[in-house]
């Protein structure tokens, strides 16, 4: 079981949504995760698409960057787009 590496597992619900994050696997080869997420995070038919991506090669912030990744969007309002109406007639947004 050693050879086994972590996978992250991400499902699109629907087309034209975004994929989440649904969960990790474990696998030897990336055939072999996607099958195994398959089984575990779709099996009432809840997915459309389904990837998985190596752990290991995932990388994050820590809570120690949090002002020196987020403090710099609060001065840009244009990133924040709450200035104008959204038509009801816009789907996932």
């Amino acid at each position: 079981m050693s050879n086994l590496d972590m996978w992250e597992v991400f499902i699109q619900t629907k087309p034209g949504l975004s994929h989440k994050h649904a969960g990790t696997v474990q696998a030897a080869t990336a055939e072999m995760a996607l099958q195994s997420a398959r089984d575990v995070y779709t099996r009432r038919m809840e997915g459309t698409s389904i990837w998985v991506v190596p752990s290991k090669y995932l990388v994050t912030s820590e809570g120690i960057d949090k002002e020196a990744f987020f403090d710099p969007a609060d001065d840009k309002l244009y990133r924040h787009p709450t200035f104008y109406e959204i038509p009801n007639d816009v789907k996932n947004m």
